[in-house]
This record gives C-alpha cells, structure tokens and sequence, in this order.
C-alpha cells in the first residue's frame, strides 16, 4: 500500500550518512530502501480545476530533464490544453535546479494537482555537465523523480518500484556503470486513478533503465504491467513515459530492437497513440548533438484516440528546455 504525504519526508543527515558508508550491493540497497518512506510514498499537492475529464482530452508525456525551467516548460505546454500531463526526471531540492520542486512549481503554473514520487534519491550533485547550474553546494531533499498533473482528483495513486536492487547504487559488474551518478533508488512509476466521463482511468508515468539491454527494460515493463493490473484491473489505462527503447544498444540504437512492444500487444494494449518521429535533442544539460533515438511513447489499452503532436523542447527564445521533446495524444474511453 502506497503512502500518502503532503509533503515527502526528507532524509535526515543520520539517514544520508548511512546511506553514504553502506555497502554498494543489492542487499544493501534493499534495506535503505525500506527505511525511508519517502522512496515508497507518494506526495498530493496543488488543486484541481475540474471534478472529471471530458469525454476526449489531450495528454503530454515529457522527460524534462532535471527540469531546469519550470514556469517555462508549463507554459511551453499550455497552449496545447492538456488535461494530464506524465512527467519524468523532476527534481526536488536538487542544487542544480536552484532547490525548487520542479513538479509543484509547473502544477501551479497551470492549475493543476500534482502526484511526486521519487526515483533516485541524489548522493551528489549530479552529472558533470550538471555542475554549472548549482546554486549551491548541496541538495535540500535530493529527489529526483516521477509525476503526474492532473486538471481532476485523484481517486486513488501508487508508486511501483521497478528496480529495488539500485540498479546506479551498486558497484559490481550488475550496476550501471556511472560512478559520477551515484544514487539510492532505481526506475519507477507513478499511477493514478482519475475519474473520467465514462468512468475511471487510469494513468501512468514511468521511465524504464537507460543503462541496460533489452532483457533488462523488458523485465522491468512486465513488472509495471502486472502492477497496473493489480492496482487498476479492468480499467481503461494510459501508461506514457521514457521508455529509453534502443538506448544502450550500439551501433544504431534502434528502437525497434525492444521486445517490450511485443509484450504489451499480447497483453492487450496497443501503441498508437505515440506520435512519429524521433524525441531526443540535444540541450544544455546534454549539449552532444551525435545520437538522434525514439525513446518516449504512450501505451494504451482501452482508449482509442489520435497520436500528437510532437513537440519540440525549444522556448520561444530558442532556448532547450529539455534532451527530450513532449509527446502528446489525445484520448476517449472505448
């Protein structure tokens, strides 16, 4: 069961310490993961505009990037009229996002509800191409994670670990390999039942592992699945996210190499409801301009609707707002 918080309890500077000195193996991980109830709860926040979704509405899926511009990636997405929107790789209280809460910063822009769950808690400042925008030289609450806005209620929400042996927390040969990333944590999903014309739906926001294969990611969408069919069965479902689908698959990094398409298809959902097209760019966080990969989808079952657009992560100043652009579809209940 998924606890609920106003506000996600922080990690004290005891619980930091241990988390510091502990031993990089899975067991390990294992047991800090189960002594903060941050990593295993979920935070409401902001407010409502309506009481249910209208027969057909528009959804945005985004990895946004640390999310270094809040109030400008809201409004980037405005004008677009999404009634939710499924965020991914939000801080809150990360130095190089100024200490903001990036996911309750861009639901009050647009008069939305919020749903924060936390990914990874940060053991450091981050990325070296990330350094430059630290305000300071620590993180107030070190979250970095997964989102849902919502223009209605939620009914009922969840957070689903994919990852609880810290998949970028271990050092031996089954880690990701990034030791200028250290993290307690491992890829998720935020769930959220909200109430729709026809009945609820719900919707999901999840990022699968970038540092991995195909058998890996696979594993880890089977999972979300069996998650979604427990906390939603029978439900009308809209799962879109960061999938990261040919990432870490030299020379081409082909999409079409994931076996995870396949999975989903013969457990009933489809896929096209994601727009054509390649979602990466290249930013400032992320400023090599090489590789060019299709990595954010949404995965429907029980919706029908239209794929689009894409949208690209430029402000109007030309400005990078993000490595990926927003995805959007627009759906109605079958």
């Amino acid at each position: 069961m998924t606890q609920i918080f106003a506000e996600l309890p922080r990690i004290t500077e005891a619980d930091r310490a241990r988390i510091l000195s502990a031993t990089r193996t899975a067991d390990a991980h294992r047991a800090l993961l189960s002594e903060m109830p941050a990593m295993s709860g979920v935070e409401l926040g902001g407010e409502a505009a309506a009481t249910t979704l209208p027969e057909r509405f528009k959804v945005a899926a985004w990895n946004v990037e640390r999310c270094l511009f809040p109030a400008k990636s809201a409004i980037h997405l405005a004008g677009h009229n999404p009634k939710i929107v499924l965020l991914s790789e939000m801080d809150n209280g990360m130095a190089r996002t100024a200490q903001r809460h990036t996911t309750a910063e861009m639901a009050t822009e647009l008069g939305m509800a919020y749903a924060y769950g936390v990914e990874f808690f940060e053991m450091d400042l981050g990325g070296p191409t990330e350094r430059q925008f630290c305000t300071q030289d620590f993180n107030e609450r070190g979250w970095h994670g997964n989102g849902i806005l919502s223009s209605v209620p939620f009914d009922q929400v969840a957070l689903f670990r994919l990852d609880e042996d810290g998949h970028w927390f271990v050092t031996d040969n089954a880690g990701a390999g990034d030791t200028e990333q250290p993290r307690m944590g491992g890829r998720m999903a935020v769930a959220a039942i909200v109430p729709g014309a026809s009945g609820p739906i719900c919707v999901v926001s999840t990022h699968l592992e970038s540092n991995a294969d195909v058998a890996y990611r696979h594993v880890q969408f089977a999972k979300l699945l069996d998650e979604v069919d427990g906390f939603a069965p029978g439900l009308p479902v809209l799962i879109g996210g960061d999938l990261n689908t040919g990432n870490h698959l030299p020379p081409d990094y082909d999409w079409r190499s994931e076996t995870l398409f396949d999975l989903a298809r013969d457990r009933g959902y489809h896929w096209d409801l994601t727009p054509e097209g390649i979602t990466t760019r290249n930013s400032l966080i992320t400023p090599h301009d090489t590789r060019r990969m299709k990595l954010d989808w949404f995965c429907a079952r029980g919706l029908t609707g239209q794929s689009g657009p894409l949208l690209p992560s430029l402000d109007p100043d030309g400005t990078p707002l993000s490595d990926h652009e927003a995805v959007f579809c627009e759906v109605g209940a079958t």
